[in-house]
């Protein structure tokens, strides 16, 4: 530090204090890690698990469409070891899924897509009943249409006579799935099903309901459903939490919100004696196009079958919080190599804290746009304004600085490129 400033050295080197100190309280209250009550482990497995076969780099819309055998392999082995069982959506592709469900003794719930196509949804169900016959061993029950009745591409009526056809066929249980007011305003399809299969989900709820009030109206729901249509069954269909996306009203997705509300319901429907498939396995990018980034982050691994931590032992809504805390350290560092000597004592104690702020800005947009960014233009925004935050960053910094040689000279670009 030059002799101008050295006077400045102690406010200085407090305010450098001072910011790392913040940066590590920001990152580590942030990624904090939570310890909830356990609802798997090693000896406890759960009822069942929604399971679509994507990579993180594939969709249902590529053409062509391609599943890969040892994904499919790979990813019931691992699901095997924490649930009984695995609900499916379509037949597209997913043939041999009683075959290798076999293999880790899972069974199987095996789903049709129905849609307002009926060429596809003669194929699905025609594919249904073959596979749901050749695999009585396996298959436990069938779902004809999921959520069907909320997207109106077929009627009431049409849905009813669809199930009457596959019920006629098969030798396991039969069901259709909705979300539970469809249930309501189509009572025609009650009758046709073996047991009810409806989906509760708080967070996609017309009025919805937050992380404290989420389990109780689940509980609420089915206990109406259960009183409504007694004596057939009901099976809570889907259910689960976001780990990461926008807030609707007071229902704040998280990753320690998504283990409090699958390991708090796990734990009431097993009081209660409830059936169950939680949504779902695997987390699903592709659905971030259609639902905004929320939708990819309801699985409880992720996309790349790492574990969450939503299941059991301690979870971190940030898992990667010592990676920003580096990243923000050296942004930190790098800003004060840029600014230099201070001309006073006033800045000396700015300039760090600037240094910090800024460290962190960047970070948290960084932690943003991991999250939310799906595809290459998005991403060349992320690098865009993050490149201009640099700028700015290293203008602030030079302005607090003694400002001396090279670094009068980038001050008086930047200004220049400001005016």
């Amino acid at each position: 530090m030059s002799s101008t400033a050295r006077f400045a050295l102690p406010p200085y080197l407090f305010a450098c204090l001072l910011g790392l100190f913040a940066l590590a309280g920001l990152w580590y209250g942030l990624g904090k890690p939570v310890m909830l009550p356990d609802a798997a482990s090693a000896t406890h497995k759960l009822q069942c698990a929604s399971y679509t076969p994507f990579d993180k780099d594939q969709s249902p819309f590529d053409q062509p469409f391609t599943l890969r055998p040892e994904r499919i392999d790979a990813d019931l082995a691992l699901l095997s070891k924490r649930f009984e069982c695995i609900r499916t959506y379509s037949m597209t592709g997913l043939e041999g899924i009683p075959d290798i469900a076999r293999k880790y003794g899972l069974k199987v719930m095996l789903g049709a897509w129905v849609n307002g196509n009926p060429v596809d949804t003669d194929k699905e169900v025609r594919a249904l009943i073959a596979s749901a016959n050749a695999n009585t061993d396996v298959v436990s029950a069938v779902i004809v249409g999921n959520e069907t009745l909320l997207r109106k591409e077929v009627t009431g009526d049409r849905l009813a006579a669809l199930i009457a056809q596959v019920k006629s066929q098969v030798q396991v249980p039969v069901t259709y799935a909705d979300v539970w007011e469809f249930w309501l305003q189509h009572p025609q399809i009650a009758p046709q099903v073996d047991f009810l299969t409806i989906h509760l989900l708080p967070y996609w709820e017309d009025d919805p309901r937050g992380i404290d009030d989420a389990l109780a109206h689940v509980g609420e729901i089915r206990r109406e459903f259960g009183n409504k249509f007694a004596p057939k069954d009901i099976l809570i269909g889907e259910t689960g939490w976001p780990s990461e996306g926008r807030q609707r009203e007071t229902a704040v997705p998280s990753r320690v919100n998504e283990a409090r509300f699958i390991r708090g319901f796990v734990a009431m429907a097993e009081e209660n004696g409830w059936r169950y498939n939680l949504i779902e396995a695997f987390d699903q990018p592709w659905k971030r196009a259609s639902e905004g980034a929320v939708g990819g982050y309801w699985g409880l691994y992720d996309a790349d079958r790492q574990d969450k931590g939503v299941l059991e032992g301690p979870v971190s809504n940030l898992p990667f919080w010592p990676q920003w805390l580096i990243a923000s350290g050296v942004l930190f560092f790098l800003t004060l190599v840029v600014a230099g000597p201070v001309r006073n004592a006033r800045n000396a104690l700015a300039l760090p804290l600037l240094a910090a702020i800024g460290a962190a800005s960047i970070g948290l947009w960084g932690e943003l746009a991991r999250t939310n960014a799906r595809f290459a233009g998005e991403w060349l925004w992320v690098v865009l304004l993050v490149g201009l935050n640099l700028i700015v960053q290293a203008h602030g910094a030079l302005a607090l600085s003694a400002r001396d040689g090279w670094r009068e000279r980038a001050f008086a670009w930047l200004e220049a490129r400001g005016a």
